[in-house]
C-alpha cells in the first residue's frame, strides 16, 4: 500500500506564501488520485484541492479561495499544496490523501492518508 508523509508546515506570516509536500512510498504515486484536505481547530476535516493521477485536471474546494494551488511530481512521487496570500482562517492541520477514484472530494472517498502537518498563520 502507499505510504504518504506531509512535510513543510509550520508557522507563517499572514500575506505569505507556503508550500506543502507530501512524499508517497511503497507505491508509485502516479497509480492514484491524490487530494489536500484541513481541519482547522475545533472543526471538520474538509475538502481542499485535488488532482487526477495524470495531473491534467484538478478540482477545488470552497476553502481554497482562488488561493491554493494543487500540483504533483510524479517523477518524484510527490504532491504539493501551494497556498498564498496566507490568512490565519488557513490555520489547520493539513492532510495528504489518495484514492483510487477521481473527482471526491469527501474525507471516506479517500483509502490512503499522511498523518497530518500543522501549519499556523500569525504575526
Amino acid at each position: 500500500q502507499v505510504q504518504l508523509v506531509e512535510s513543510g508546515g509550520g508557522l507563517a506570516q499572514p500575506g505569505g506564501s507556503l508550500r506543502l509536500s507530501c512524499a508517497a512510498s511503497g507505491a508509485t504515486l502516479s497509480n492514484y488520485h491524490v487530494a489536500w484536505f484541513r481541519q482547522p481547530p475545533g472543526n471538520e476535516r474538509i475538502f481542499v484541492a485535488g488532482m487526477i493521477r495524470s495531473g491534467g485536471i484538478t478540482w477545488y474546494g470552497d476553502s481554497a479561495q482562488g488561493r491554493i494551488t494543487i500540483s504533483r511530481d510524479n517523477a518524484k512521487n510527490t504532491v504539493y499544496l501551494d497556498i498564498n496570500n496566507l490568512k490565519p482562517e488557513d490555520t489547520a492541520i493539513y492532510y495528504c490523501a489518495a484514492s483510487n477514484k477521481a473527482g471526491l472530494r469527501v474525507v471516506g472517498g479517500y483509502d490512503y492518508w499522511g498523518q497530518g502537518a500543522q501549519v499556523t498563520v500569525s504575526s
